[in-house]
């Protein structure tokens, strides 16, 4: 896929062009242009040059898009331009308005010599008119050049609107000096101020939309900001301070407390406590040590780091949420197409009412000066832009918003489709469990202590590579038991593990694999069979033909996975768990959890048919971490990616929950509903002001609209609807209650005093 920069785009109109000239080439598949970042991405085998030139044919202009070239279109370069237009024309407006409006209608005083030449008073008012106009000339330059090419848009409509006031005010000129009785009377019928002020109240709103505009681009320019420019390497046994991009794989660099972590890398010496919430959210810093990864962009608070880098670059974590932000910023969200349809027959339509509303009046015997009032107004009143806005802007914000909240959305489609599911589909190995298991209960035989029984497991499983070993090898770290040395060992697939240690036989793994080579009291098989009941694994261990004990293994469940899955039965979604668990040990993790369907004994590749099943029911979010899960997260509607999984999981997947907490699924789903409706609030009032407007404006509903109120109403249009997306930016990420040994753990807000 193919990003560029296009100036030139005043509106909806533009951007349709944009996308109808680029389309149309051989070899591009796919187009989609934004107007509110003033972007292109074009999917498919056509150059650089076709496109670009396609884009020049239409009369735009188009660049590459890098990542230096990404900063400067973030930049808000508009705004200020625009200030220093509304400034110029305020000040020369003010004195035609004092000539138009203040001496005609309220008897303002003027020069005696002045008030004695009407005609002198009317080319006064034209050579201020025209001051504005030259200082407004874009709209004129941009809007005739447009319909010249066939492709008129919103700066036709204004060009076209003060044009019409400002040639039929110089035909009144022209009957004053033809006829100078009537001349004083003849100055109540120019319009010389509509055309001026015409151009300064879209100034007006095109300023504050650009304001409006460059807000919504905060968080992705807030998220530039932080990637660091240098790093501290050292090189040849000297600390250097290098450009980042200097910085090589595998390079040793330092961070010293109060810096930023400039490159993804690995701990290799010092530690400290680093503040990742420009990754994650979470305020709470992360204690590092020798061997933690640590991630470009994040804070040192504490501590010395010396660390080997490990990505550099665009490869960094950070570099890859900034593009996944950027990107679905980009992308077009399917409720966008059909306000493009509008939009690309818009501004024809209305010239073509603006037509027929002069012909229609002029029929009625109405004043020439009255049907061109009504002509103008229907012009200058109609706005594409609040239609072309109404999408981009609230995808943008959601965007930005997420990308704080840990929550990553790849493309705007994504960010539409998530809150549309009606089922989730939860791996439950890594998503809803923590996929690291846990020595969680020991039972040990007559006459075998619990420390011999951890010192015999952990002798037999500290050679074993399975994650259960794991988990006894750890817990016995942390009572401090070493292993024993031992010989001839032996590690069975499905069996279990054995191995000779000072003359003694020891044999380690299931029950019905120990039952082979010792007996078990049947005390021993109850206990067993109740920790297996309870989701855990419970392994065997026998020393010869004699039981040591049994240790109960489990995948301990997320703090937060209880309270998230029951937050999303309450958005009415449906919640299934998949595992390749037994049905007993699934039917265990899914009580505790409370999911409303189990999938257990599922396959790998059997994940994408459950998936596949769903999906006839309605819209499938998939969650999931592993390369198994990769399968499933294609096929689903939307594939959301456990943040700490697999990096094959997280390209497989249309989100990304970088804090790997289900409570952000709940928190994606919100945001997501949320953009919709404000997607919905926009294109209502953006169709609804113009299903209005232009009727008013025409004179159908018994009203006489001045041009300059329709062009204030225009002005103001595109405003609203980008100020509705900026409602995005108070959205809060669900703070979901954990269960914690038994307790429920609840965030109150709002609190300000013991008394709350």
């Amino acid at each position: 896929m193919k990003q560029y920069n296009i100036t030139g785009m005043s509106c909806a109109a533009c951007s349709a062009r944009v996308e109808k000239a680029v389309s149309t080439l051989d070899g591009v598949s796919e187009c989609s242009v934004n107007l509110l970042t003033n972007s292109m991405t074009v999917s498919g085998e056509a150059t650089d040059e076709e496109i670009i030139s396609a884009v020049k044919a239409a009369g735009y202009g188009a660049s590459k898009k890098g990542s230096e070239k990404e900063n400067e279109a973030l930049r808000d370069t508009e705004t200020p331009r625009l200030i220093r237009r509304l400034i110029s024309s305020v000040i020369l407006l003010a004195f035609l308005m004092y000539l138009s409006m203040g001496y005609t209608m309220w008897g303002f005083p003027l020069p005696e010599k002045l008030t004695e030449i009407p005609l002198a008073i009317a080319l006064l008012q034209m050579a201020l008119a025209v001051a504005v106009m030259i200082i407004n000339r874009k709209f004129f330059i941009n809007g005739f050049s447009s319909l010249a090419k066939g492709a008129p848009n919103m700066d036709t409509l204004v060009a076209l609107g003060s044009t019409a006031a400002f040639v039929y005010s110089m035909s009144v000129v022209v009957r004053m000096w033809l006829d100078t009785a009537h001349a004083e009377h003849l100055l109540h019928e120019l319009y010389f101020e509509s055309a001026a002020m015409i151009l300064s109240l879209i100034t007006v709103g095109k300023m504050l939309e650009s304001r409006a505009k460059g807000k919504t681009t905060d968080a992705l320019k807030g998220l530039m900001r932080l990637a660091p420019k240098t790093a501290n390497v050292i090189r040849d046994g000297k600390e250097i301070t290098l450009p980042i991009g200097e910085v090589l794989v595998n390079d040793v660099f330092v961070v010293r407390p109060g810096e930023n972590i400039p490159l993804d890398g690995i701990l290799i010496s010092g530690g400290g406590a680093v503040d990742e919430s420009a990754l994650t959210g979470e305020s709470m810093p992360v204690d590092k040590g020798e061997g933690d990864k640590v991630f470009a962009a994040t804070a040192n608070r504490s501590g010395f780091l010396q660390c080997r880098a490990t990505h550099v670059g665009e490869d960094t974590t950070f570099s890859a949420i900034i593009k996944m932000v950027s990107d679905a910023s980009s992308s077009k969200a399917p409720a966008q197409k059909l306000a493009d349809k509008v939009s690309g027959i818009f501004v024809p339509t209305v010239m073509g009412i603006a037509l027929v509303t002069f012909i229609v009046w002029m029929a009625l015997d109405k004043t020439v000066g009255f049907a061109l009032a009504r002509a103008i107004s229907v012009l200058v009143i109609s706005c594409p832009c609040a239609l072309g806005l109404a999408t981009p802007v609230a995808i943008m914000v959601a965007s930005g918003v997420g990308a704080k909240n840990g929550i990553l959305f790849k493309t705007a489609t994504s960010l539409e489709e998530t809150g549309k599911a009606k089922t989730v589909l939860l791996d439950k190995t890594g998503t809803i469990t923590k996929g690291e298991p846990k020595v969680t209960d020991i039972c040990v035989a007559d006459g075998v202590s619990e420390q011999e029984l951890i010192k015999y497991a952990v002798t037999l499983e500290c050679k074993s590579e399975h994650p259960l070993a794991k988990a006894i090898a750890e817990y016995a770290l942390e009572k401090e038991i070493t292993p024993l040395d031992c010989e001839n060992f032996k590690a069975i697939s499905g069996e279990g593990v054995s191995a000779d240690v000072r003359g003694d036989r020891l044999y380690g793994g299931s029950v019905s694999a120990a039952l082979k080579v010792c007996s078990i009291s049947e005390e021993m098989i109850n206990s067993a069979k109740a920790f297996a009941n309870e989701g855990k694994t419970p392994l065997c261990f026998a020393k010869n033909d004699c039981l040591l004990g049994i240790i109960a293994v489990a995948d301990t469940i997320k703090e937060d996975s209880e309270s998230a899955i029951a937050q999303l039965k309450k958005l009415g979604i449906h919640t299934v768990m998949l595992t390749g668990d037994n049905e007993r040990t699934a039917m265990a993790i899914a009580g505790k959890v409370a999911v409303d369907e189990v999938r257990a004994s599922v396959m790998p590749g059997e994940k994408a048919d459950v998936v596949a099943e769903f999906k006839k029911k309605g819209r499938v979010i998939m969650i999931g971490d592993g390369i198994n899960d990769a399968p499933a997260l294609t096929a689903a509607d939307i594939g959301v990616a456990i943040g700490a999984g697999t990096s094959v999981a997280i390209d497989a997947a249309s989100v990304v929950l970088v804090r790997s907490s289900l409570a952000d699924a709940v928190s994606a789903i919100k945001l997501s509903r949320k953009t919709l409706k404000n997607i919905s609030e926009n294109l209502f009032w953006a169709f609804f002001y113009n299903a209005i407007g232009i009727p008013l404006a025409a004179g159908m509903l018994g009203l006489e609209l001045d041009p300059m109120f329709g062009a204030a109403a225009m002005s103001l249009s595109s405003f609203c609807v980008v100020t509705n997306a900026l409602r995005l930016n108070f959205f809060k990420a669900q703070n979901v209650a954990k269960s914690v040994s038994g307790e429920l753990v609840l965030s109150v807000e709002g609190m300000m005093c013991e008394h709350c």
